[in-house]
């Protein structure tokens, strides 16, 4: 498999702080790549070593096959970036902000000109491109950022909790737009967010990080599939009288009572229709039945609460 991303034991210190500690990680080309963490796991440290705007103090790293040690330059000129700051120039236009970052890409006129109508169309701009984008609102500056670094057709591009102060309607407005962008530009995308919503909407891959430690990686689906025991929620009449019961079934982990529904976690490899069967002949009603898995949150909690245990 190709990688755009391989990292081996990559560790950064401030001090005595260890704030990337021995991060081995394989983000591979195409994919969009959610990094989670609270604040101050470490991050935004990390995007910064992958930029080669830190030194590492130890450990290794490539992006896109460039050493980030001694090939940071090559790295930069061939990935986007949208860190902290958006980069734009209040006063100018939306079209003269991205017409200057073209020119410092040194692409041509006719690639300046075709770039800039495509970005800003497919992120709803292009009506609005003659407008200083001064009197924008924080989400549509968010998106021309966003055009301001796919401008010169990176193959990989990093994005720093891009929603960070968005409201609801605008961050999801944002997911989307970044969602299509990946595909139809077939960019590599990694993501540093805490937004949990927004990273089991919008990425293939999830890695979880605390206090500089990698905790976890993989698809979200498996994540939380390995985080939890699956959980039956059981609705009808009568179910109360027979949670003692069920307790003390075999099939059953954990059983608990809530307005009026039944939460049971099963067992590992146990099925629901014997505990279904079970609650009939106690004598409940039962009138629906539904399987729920853990949620990226539930994931997330689990593994920050075991790694501080």
């Amino acid at each position: 498999m190709d990688w755009a991303i391989r990292t081996e034991g990559l560790t950064r210190h401030f001090g005595v702080v260890r704030a990337v500690d021995g991060l081995s990680l394989q983000v591979p080309k195409g994919a969009v790549f959610g990094f989670l963490g609270p604040n101050g796991s470490g991050k935004t440290t990390t995007l910064r070593l992958l930029l080669g705007l830190l030194e590492p103090t130890r450990g290794s790293a490539e992006v896109l096959g460039y050493d980030v040690r001694t090939q940071a330059g090559e790295i930069r000129a061939r990935v986007g970036a949208l860190l902290e700051h958006d980069g734009l120039y209040e006063r100018l236009t939306a079209e003269d902000n991205l017409e200057f970052y073209g020119r410092i890409y040194r692409l041509s006129p006719r690639q300046r000109g075709e770039r800039i109508e495509r970005l800003l169309t497919h992120l709803g701009l292009w009506d609005r491109r003659r407008e200083p984008v001064g009197a924008w609102s924080r989400g549509m500056k968010q998106k021309l950022a966003i055009a301001r670094a796919l401008l010169h057709a990176p193959s990989l591009v990093f994005l720093d909790e891009p929603t960070a102060g968005l409201d609801p309607v605008a961050s999801s407005a944002l997911r989307e737009d970044i969602a299509g962008m990946a595909q139809r530009e077939g960019a590599t995308v990694f993501l540093t967010t805490h937004n949990l919503s927004e990273a089991e909407k919008l990425c293939d891959l999830v890695g979880v990080i605390r206090a500089g430690r990698l905790l976890a990686v993989g698809d979200p689906n498996t994540l939380r599939a390995q985080a939890s025991r699956p959980a039956l929620i059981i609705g009808g009449r009568g179910l109360g009288g027979a949670l003692a019961a069920l307790r003390a079934l075999p099939q059953v982990a954990d059983a608990t009572g809530h307005d009026g529904e039944l939460v049971v976690h099963l067992a590992d490899g146990a099925e629901a229709a014997p505990v279904v069967a079970f609650l009939v002949g106690a004598g409940a009603e039962v009138d629906q039945v539904r399987r729920e898995t853990a949620s990226l949150e539930d994931v997330f909690m689990a593994l920050i609460q075991e790694a501080e245990a």
